[in-house]
């Protein structure tokens, strides 16, 4: 009952503030993941209606530039779906919040097919290594039984700028593939061996919806607004899943508890995605303006994720982040 009053007289005091801000000017600026964007200029454009006049902006630049910002002190918060190494949060003071939880999935560009493909991890990485370049090839048609694939050459698209969702994609695929691992490996930026390189997820989205015969990498909400098809991915239990809200808030469950094997129904290409912030932003206005834009995040915020292909997090998790939000003012 206590910690319930004191967050009452934290969101009184931040949102009295808020609104006498909201008559003077000034801005909140934010940069980072595309992976996110859709949802935080949602929750954005929410709580400027509940604010008329209060001024935030978020421009979706990828995680590495998005970091990169934060630690130059132009923007007042990042976000990431790659945590920062402990010695740069350490170093720059950046404290993290799992924001919400969303997933990767591999789509494509194939007209006519029935039904939704089946992809295996280490099929994922064949194809991306370019070692299987036809979508005909016998070791796709072996886990697609009746499916009518066409003889035209695979188009691998994958992203040119420095990403979290390159990240997520290619640990999965160097925990799947021991040929992945020794020659791509993980990262935020990779050496490809082949493909057409785009910005962003939306730039990722616009290639595949050009490119007759491709196949690329992208965060869930993506493929749907596109249209985009997208496949089914066999997880640890060799179960094939497809990614939808069911299947990745059953990966969140299991990641909110850090668990490395996660249920039967979960979709394997999910991860958190972060907003970053620095304990170093001076005390005052601002910095309570923030605090109070995170805690309506981490609770009404929540509440909008499903509506756009994201799962809100575990309401502990939430709790406990939205508690760490009233210290941070």
């Amino acid at each position: 009952m206590r910690s319930k009053l004191a967050r009452l007289v934290f969101l009184a005091i931040s949102f009295g503030a808020l609104a006498a801000w909201g008559q003077s000017g000034g801005a909140l600026r934010g940069a980072g993941a595309t992976f996110p964007a859709p949802i935080y200029q949602k929750w954005i454009a929410s709580f400027q209606a509940r604010f008329p006049g209060l001024g935030i902006s978020y421009d979706p630049v990828g995680s590495e530039e998005g970091l990169r910002r934060l630690q130059r002190g132009e923007v007042d918060f990042a976000a990431s779906d790659i945590l920062p190494e402990k010695s740069i949060q350490e170093e720059a003071g950046i404290q993290t919040y799992p924001s919400v939880v969303g997933a990767v999935v591999p789509a494509y560009n194939i007209r006519g097919l029935t039904r939704d493909l089946r992809f295996t991890p280490e099929l994922l990485a064949e194809i991306f290594l370019g070692r299987i370049t036809k979508w005909n090839d016998a070791r796709i048609k072996a886990i697609n039984h009746g499916v009518s694939l066409p003889a035209g050459n695979i188009v691998v698209v994958h992203r040119l700028d420095g990403s979290g969702t390159t990240y997520v994609f290619s640990s999965f695929l160097s925990k799947a593939s021991k040929a992945w691992q020794e020659s791509v490996g993980a990262g935020s930026t990779l050496r490809w061996p082949l493909g057409q390189a785009a910005r962003g997820n939306e730039g990722v989205a616009d290639v595949l919806t050009r490119t007759p015969y491709s196949i690329g990498y992208l965060e869930f909400i993506y493929a749907l607004r596109n249209q985009l098809s997208y496949g089914a991915v066999e997880n640890a239990a060799g179960k094939f899943v497809r990614p939808d809200i069911d299947s990745i808030a059953s990966a969140a469950r299991s990641l909110a508890k850090g668990e490395t094997a996660a249920s039967r129904d979960a979709y394997p290409v999910a991860s958190f995605t972060w907003l970053l912030v620095s304990s170093k932003m001076p005390a005052g206005e601002k910095r309570g303006r923030l605090a109070a834009f995170l805690d309506w995040a981490f609770s009404s915020g929540q509440r909008q994720a499903g509506a756009l292909g994201y799962v809100a997090l575990p309401e502990d998790l939430a709790s406990q982040e939205r508690s760490e939000v009233a210290r941070f003012k």
